[in-house]
């Protein structure tokens, strides 16, 4: 396949992505990205790197992808693609930089506290 793996994360969802020359083709969890990811919204946050770089349709796409849910995992494949978009070529560091798609998103769930609902929320309140 490739000779390169390229991890993306984001949440709990773990991304490992090979990029080949090819058509354009994407292949998740050897499904049709389509199948995958039916919201088209998942599917061209997952385009953005070739956006940004002017790359697309010019490589194939396969990605393993697991954990979280499936917004964690679309982000997960997308830094995993701008990666090896930048390590094929480094000039596109600055134009992938410049949107954001080198960043891995820090934000996590938060715990639930004892004594509490949720992380936040809180049992009802009563005065008497």
């Amino acid at each position: 396949m490739a000779d390169k793996i390229h991890v993306g994360r984001r949440k709990n969802a773990v991304a490992r992505v090979y990029l080949r020359n090819g058509s354009g083709k994407f292949t998740i969890n050897d499904q049709a990205v389509e199948k995958y990811f039916p919201m088209k919204e998942h599917r061209d946050n997952m385009l953005l790197p070739f956006v940004a770089t002017e790359t697309a349709g010019k490589y194939d796409v396969f990605a393993n992808v697991n954990g979280g849910g499936i917004s964690g995992q679309s982000d997960a494949v997308r830094l995993g693609i701008a990666r090896a978009l930048e390590e094929i070529n480094p000039e596109f560091r600055s134009s992938l930089k410049s949107e954001g798609l080198l960043k891995r998103d820090p934000r996590m769930v938060e715990r639930k506290k004892y004594g509490q609902k949720k992380a936040r929320k809180r049992f009802q309140f009563s005065k008497r």
